[in-house]
């Protein structure tokens, strides 16, 4: 693992919003005869935009791995890894490609090998065809795309004000769900027979079906259409949720925040993977008046695993002034103007509705509903996706309120720990700006965006590892120069989130999981308390009798954990702690996801007794580059997140638990 330090480079580490996002292409009418040199223009224009460590219990330690999934270590020659090789190439080495691929689709194996880049030409060019629909044919599509924004943003208003019976509490009291038949009945053209076969399912009753006349079949046919076929035999599922909060910002600064394109991309990064814009449609054009403005976007939406596949989507956001104080922000997919041949992800009207409060607060109504074919997401992950929950407006909201923390946080004056240690005012800021740089980093790479080529670690009984390679040159800023690779997988843990949570965060049990603190007592030098759970805190960890110091930070809410760290050494840290610029500072983030196994939709006070968590590791390693790993290196690498994995099970599940809280 290599060391650390500050680099040359003086910039802030930004996410770039440059790729495109689709995965199939499509055709309109007014684009189907264009020549290749007419759309290498408009990719032109594109780019010219930016648009464009063994454990004594060894018999415990095997069973654990058994029930893991991991197969035991063999005495045998470990392949080597080749990475973009030819097939000449791969045939004389005789090792095999590595290569960006899927897994079988079985019912066992039912997931696919996400975030490679094998859609990558046909992105750019969907992300073209669509620039070209809104640019070549603006006069046509504008005003289409512009009545359907205005309809989004008048059915999004009543999603968010409407009560019973369009949302149903649940019985935990807090949980709202979407009844479908009064969402078809109140927003979708529905003829007087679909109406009796909805009101009959609505009471149970189903025997008045066979007296419908014969015409009934020809007239839900006309006006009720089935998806696509190339859907296969399960259609799109839907998910819809809606949670209110308050935040502290006024309402004017929040819209400004989700129509600014880099820092909605910013503030939502454990959400959205990438993000462009690829028209500007309407505008008031006065500076910092956004009343009546409306976009045209494409996103990735993802949850922390490289195990679940991103949503994609182009959508128009539109964002309106309702009523003196009131604003809504609305988001709507355009799949239905611009049809492609395969959908996999479609926005009903989706956003929100912001209300100004007093002392300089806004109320939040957020909705969430989409269509989605959730039928490649992994296993494990099936129960909480397709719940809803994984993606629900409560997430949306909850990552709000961190990030009005997080500076509320910057913003206070230093006071001293616990310890008695003070960091200087310009230290603190430092130490938080680096954080959250580690924070967002980790969030973007942990994901299954198009842009992260995870491979399937090509080792028997590692088919849930994925890997990649990364190269870093002296003029990336904030990373270490040269070749890393990343790993990670997902796995299911018998224990609460809770209690995996504490454990990965607290200091005296680093290491009974951490190699580098094996056999050494770890102490946390200073910390900054995030808000006002003292867990979510910034922390700098020393490995006592070692030279190995981690910055880290722990977060915590209703829809999921994070533990966060980067080794640094004493010469970075110190920069850092003096008010240094933390964007020097090279750290590459390891860490930790942690989501409940399914929805918390149950009575208040219970809580999922099983974690989906998320192992993710990011090291520097000479000996691989670009294009091979060594087989040395993949040993160790399946060493280190099978030992660490192992290790975390053994201690939530043995008697010995670390505290709850």
């Amino acid at each position: 693992m290599g060391g650390v330090g500050p680099s040359d480079d003086d910039h802030i580490q930004k996410i770039e919003d440059n790729d495109s996002m689709g995965e199939t292409e499509y055709k309109t009418n007014n684009i189907a005869d264009m020549n290749d040199d007419s759309i290498a223009g408009i990719d032109r224009e594109l780019e010219a935009m930016n648009v464009g460590e063994d454990s004594p219990l060894a018999s415990e330690k095997m069973e654990v791995e058994r029930q893991l999934g991991f197969e035991p270590d063999e005495k045998k020659k470990l392949p080597q890894f080749q990475i973009n090789s030819n097939s000449e190439n791969n045939k004389d080495a005789g090792s095999p490609p590595l290569t960006p691929r899927s897994p079988p689709h079985s019912p066992g194996n039912n997931h696919s090998d996400c975030g490679s880049n094998s859609y990558v030409g046909s992105n750019i060019r969907r992300a073209s065809d669509l620039f070209m629909a809104v640019s070549v044919s603006a006069e046509v599509n504008k005003m289409k795309i512009t009545e359907l924004a205005v309809a989004a943003m008048e059915e999004l208003t009543k999603m968010a004000l409407g009560g019973e019976p369009l949302w149903r509490l649940q019985e935990d009291g807090k949980t709202e769900i979407l009844n479908d038949v009064e969402y078809m009945r109140e927003f979708r053209h529905v003829d007087a027979t679909l109406m009796e076969i909805m009101k009959m399912v609505e009471v149970g009753n189903s025997q008045c079906l066979a007296s419908l006349d014969s015409n009934s079949e020809s007239e839900l046919e006309s006006e009720y259409k089935p998806l696509p076929q190339e859907l296969g035999p399960d259609p799109l599922h839907t998910e819809a949720s809606r949670e209110t909060s308050h935040v502290r910002i006024n309402p004017v600064n929040l819209v400004e925040l989700l129509m600014d394109l880099k820092q909605w991309s910013l503030v939502f990064s454990n959400i959205v993977s990438k993000a462009i814009i690829l028209g500007v449609l309407s505008s008031p054009g006065v500076e910092g008046k956004l009343d009546g403005t409306l976009q045209v976007m494409t996103a990735e939406f993802h949850v922390p695993s490289p195990l679940v596949p991103v949503r994609e989507s182009y959508f128009a956001r539109y964002c309106k002034l309702l009523s003196p104080g009131t604003w809504g922000v609305v988001d709507v997919s355009l799949e239905n103007l611009f049809p492609y041949p395969s959908i996999k992800f479609r926005r009903r009207p989706s956003g929100c509705l912001i209300q100004e409060m007093p002392n300089g607060c806004s109320k939040i109504i957020w909705v969430e509903h989409v269509e989605v074919d959730n039928r490649l997401v992994h296993n494990i992950f099936q129960p909480l996706v397709i719940s809803g929950f994984a993606f629900s407006a409560k997430r949306w909201v909850n990552t709000l309120a961190r990030q009005f923390e997080r500076f509320a946080t910057l913003m206070a004056r230093s006071t001293p720990t616990d310890s008695g240690v003070l960091i200087p005012q310009a230290g603190r800021t430092s130490l938080l700006k680096l954080s959250e740089r580690m924070t967002r980093t980790f969030c973007v790479e942990i994901s299954a965006s198009t842009e992260n080529i995870w491979m399937q670690f090509p080792l028997p009984g590692a088919e849930d590892i994925r890997i990649m390679t990364k190269y870093s040159t002296v003029d990336d800023p904030g990373k270490p120069p040269g070749p890393s690779v990343a790993f990670a997988t997902s796995v299911w843990l018998p224990a609460s989130p809770k209690l995996v949570f504490n454990f990965l965060r607290h200091e005296n049990f680093r290491n009974k999981w951490d190699i580098l603190s094996y056999g050494h007592a770890i102490r946390e030098l200073a910390y900054v308390v995030n808000g006002e759970d003292p867990r979510n805190r910034v922390s700098i960890m020393e490995v006592i009798a070692s030279p190995v110091l981690y910055l880290q930070e722990s977060y915590t809410d209703s829809t999921g954990s994070y533990v966060i760290y980067a080794p640094m050494d004493a010469y970075a840290l110190s920069i850092v702690l003096n008010g240094g610029n933390p964007d020097t500072v090279a750290i590459l983030p390891s860490g930790f996801a942690i989501l409940p196994d399914r929805p918390p939709t149950w009575p208040e006070g219970k809580e999922s007794s099983g974690s989906l968590v998320t192992v993710s590791f990011h090291i520097v390693d000479g000996a691989s580059s670009e294009d091979f790993i060594p087989p040395e290196s993949l040993d160790t690498m399946r060493h280190i997140i099978m030992e660490t994995v192992i290790s975390i099970r053994m201690a939530v599940t043995s008697n010995n638990n670390p505290p709850k809280n």
